[in-house]
């Protein structure tokens, strides 16, 4: 148990990057009920465009200068293709039926992947990452932090409060809102209902840009794939907490970060769980959490916040 303080902190760490990711599934379900199943993708595609925006700065530029050049790239990247697959994907498809998009998400996810594999150079194999340089922080005996999970556990939490203080007191977060409750009603009462959906996709997008400079940074490589299972599990999170639950995507996030860090430290110590513990099952026992949150409270931890439509 004396790892159990360090242990806390791996998971916190990997629950705020699952939390940035979940709160742009979140942010589109809740205007649009839509599951956009391509947001991994987004993220990925962040991540690729973080590390072309380092490419082209000069040689021996130092990383504290390159993380905000990093962070501006991957959300231009992301925020460019998110709104772009909204005006000409999901917008069309926005009065079929829900199966219609659902679908449309699936493929357009697989879609951007094959893009980034043909037209990156050496996509196919894991692209190495900008990554902190120097030890961790040691914060008392048993407790070391990274400086890649001190940057995430610092900028996730500021994201979602200055997005929650958006939606509430700005007047495009009221828009968002009222699009969210009733989007015909909205747009009578003179709502531009497009313009506020392209903002729910691009602020879940530029999100999912920070997760993935975040996850470049602790990693130290990214790939084609990597937004496949972390998109799962973002889209878990989201769920955790209550889809359309600005708070409760970070704080699904966090709960399924602190579930998967601890079961791989500790499964495996129970007596006969020894074949069921471990990093390679880490993943079933975060879909083991979902079912169980499913089955008690379907709404989430935190509730819902999505209006009944007729």
């Amino acid at each position: 148990m004396h790892e159990l303080p360090q242990q806390l902190a791996n998971g916190l760490a990997l629950g705020a990057l699952y939390g940035l990711i979940a709160i742009g599934y979140t942010m589109v379900y809740g205007i649009v009920q839509l599951i956009n199943f391509a947001h991994g993708e987004i993220f990925m595609i962040g991540g690729f465009g973080a590390l072309t925006a380092y490419l082209v700065l000069p040689s021996g530029t130092t990383l504290l200068v390159a993380i905000p050049v990093m962070i501006i790239g991957g959300a231009l990247a992301s925020v460019g293709v998110a709104t772009a697959a909204e005006r000409f994907a999901y917008r069309p498809l926005r009065g079929a039926p829900r199966l219609a998009p659902l679908i449309t998400a699936i493929g357009l996810s697989i879609v951007l992947q094959q893009l980034i594999w043909g037209f990156y150079p050496d996509a196919k194999k894991p692209r190495s990452f900008p990554e902190f340089q120097g030890e961790s922080f040691k914060i008392f005996d048993n407790l070391y932090l990274q400086r890649a999970d001190a940057f995430v556990l610092v900028l996730a939490p500021l994201c979602m409060l200055a997005l929650g203080l958006f939606v509430a007191k700005s007047r495009s977060g009221r828009a968002m809102q009222a699009t969210a409750q009733d989007p015909d009603t909205a747009k009578l009462m003179g709502i531009n209902t497009d313009r506020i959906i392209v903002m729910a996709f691009a602020i879940g997008a530029a999100f999912a840009a920070v997760g993935a400079v975040a996850y470049g940074l602790d990693k130290g490589q990214i790939n084609f794939e990597m937004g496949f299972i972390l998109g799962l599990k973002a889209f878990t999170a989201a769920v955790l907490g209550g889809i359309g639950n600005i708070y409760g995507a970070m704080v699904g996030g966090v709960v399924l970060g602190l579930a998967e860090a601890l079961s791989i430290a500790y499964i495996e110590e129970i007596p006969g769980m020894q074949q069921l513990g471990g990093g390679a099952w880490a993943n079933v026992w975060a879909f083991v959490l979902l079912i169980v949150v499913l089955l008690v409270r379907p709404q989430g931890l935190l509730g819902e916040r999505v209006a009944d439509r007729a």
